[in-house]
């Protein structure tokens, strides 16, 4: 053995005593750390040529590449609807590096690790209280839970048209209606060969919405003349978190053959409360759910899960089907994640989720949702209160979407938010909502409370008092 590595597996307890000390000095102390970093770091490293071992590597680490990163994590860190991480998530996290399962099979000498992963999306669709006609599992992101979903819509496409895209490509135009589709949609569509600009828009709700017209959803239904059709539909849009119609789409269903795709990666979790599930009402009749589990149920990157109908499993595996290990007898009694996702190797990304909601139960999730919730109408008052800024939407869950008030400062949106995220207090994004220039706070970090919104209020003062409004 490496006489290094001989020394690190020696040394092994009090190397990890020490990256699990810095672990908790970095988490008790995430109110303190800059939320932006303008920090630079030459990339330009040799790479040694014996060696430094993980005590001088951490070293360097720390005095490196540290001052690069922020508290994403923390509770002012409101861009991205990210969140943050929860105790029995970091506990799941790190054992899922530890014991470094590489999750496929239920059922093989190799392992079944992927036992842990069916028991946990069981324990999702309880707390979605979606029914057990579903089958999941673990990907990075929305972005892949997305391209899982659609990967399956585009097979289920073909075969009504008589088609195997998945062994011959695509032959035919996809037809593809939505109306506000995730930049993550469209970057799916463009991976799949379908085309990011592919799609027919639908109309909006009159108003100020972002939920599809169902009126002339059906209009364009009917431009079809029968053909099938894939509709991309959303549980709580980027900006302003709001929902589709999922009682009406779903009437649809008996009239038009369609599969019917949710992007729900935070707003699917508003069905943990019983204030907001009346969102999602009816989403259930759906083919294929995308969620994300590092938003909303606050456990470490990267981790969502997909939904898809377990009716659809032979469409699945014919589309993710490794090529090199043929699948035999019954989809789901000799089932393996190898042949019905887009990776072959992956972590037990699931042991996170499994130790969040063994720890908080339903209980404990339905007061993130709601306590977030709450301080997004709480901070969207504070602005309305100052009086020098104004909402560009109502604000329905967990995002503000929000501007400086009057047309004539349009041009100093960017210049404000620049500052106020280079206090290092705050983080948020910038964001166009109905051609108006705009910034987006979302609530989502389970460690965010009041006080958090009245530090970024006196931020947000001072600095739009220097630039004269």
């Amino acid at each position: 053995m490496n006489s290094i590595l001989q020394h690190d597996l020696k040394n092994f307890e009090v190397i990890l005593e020490k990256a699990k000390q810095q672990g908790i000095d970095f988490l008790n102390n995430l109110e303190n750390i800059p939320t932006s970093s303008k920090n630079k770091v030459d990339t330009n490293r040799a790479l040694n040529e014996l060696g430094l071992g993980s005590e001088e590597a951490l070293i360097e680490f720390n005095e490196r590449l540290v001052p690069l990163l922020v508290s994403s994590p923390g509770p002012r860190y409101w861009g991205f609807v990210t969140g943050g991480s929860t105790p029995a998530s970091i506990v799941g996290d790190w054992l899922s590096s530890i014991y470094d399962q590489n999750t496929q099979a239920v059922a093989a000498q190799g392992g079944n690790s992927a036992l842990i992963e069916f028991e946990t999306i069981h324990l999702l669709l309880q707390l979605l209280e979606l029914p057990d006609t579903f089958m999941g599992g673990f990907v990075t992101g929305a972005t892949m839970s997305n391209f899982t979903c659609l990967g399956v819509a585009r097979q289920w496409f073909g075969k009504q048209l008589g088609k195997d895209f998945a062994k011959n490509g695509i032959s035919e135009t996809i037809n593809i209606l939505t109306a506000m589709p995730h930049s993550s949609s469209l970057k799916t569509l463009s991976m799949l060969g379908i085309g990011s600009q592919n799609y027919t828009v639908v109309k909006t709700i009159e108003g100020n919405r972002e939920a599809i017209d169902i009126v002339d959803l059906e209009t364009k239904i009917k431009e079809l003349n029968g053909k099938p059709f894939i509709l991309i539909s959303s549980a709580g849009t980027v900006n302003t978190a709001d929902f589709d119609d999922f009682k009406e789409i779903s009437a649809l269903r008996s009239k038009y053959n369609f599969w019917w795709h949710i992007d729900a990666a935070f707003g699917g979790f508003a069905a943990v409360s019983g204030k907001y599930k009346h969102y999602v009402e009816g989403w259930q009749g759906a083919d294929s759910i995308a969620v994300d589990c590092h938003k909303w149920l606050n456990v470490p990157y990267e981790s969502a899960f997909y939904l898809v109908k377990k009716e659809h499993i032979n469409l699945q595996i014919e589309t993710f089907q490794n090529s090199n290990a043929p699948y035999l007898g019954n989809a789901l009694e000799n089932f393996n994640y190898l042949n019905v996702l887009p990776e072959n190797s992956r972590r037990l990304r699931a042991l996170p989720v499994w130790f969040s909601l063994v720890a908080y139960g339903k209980e404990g999730f339905c007061d993130i949702i709601e306590k977030s919730a709450l301080l997004a109408l709480h901070f969207g008052n504070e602005l309305i209160e100052d009086g020098r800024f104004e909402l560009l939407a109502p604000i329905r869950l967990n995002n503000v979407c929000f501007t400086l008030k009057g047309d004539e400062n349009q041009d100093k949106v960017a210049q404000f938010l620049t500052q106020l995220n280079d206090t290092g207090k705050v983080f948020m994004t910038p964001t166009v909502y109905q051609n108006k220039k705009g910034i987006r706070a979302s609530f989502v970090n389970w460690r965010t409370a009041e006080e958090d919104i009245k530090i970024v209020i006196e931020e947000m003062k001072n600095i739009i008092s220097d630039l004269d409004l």
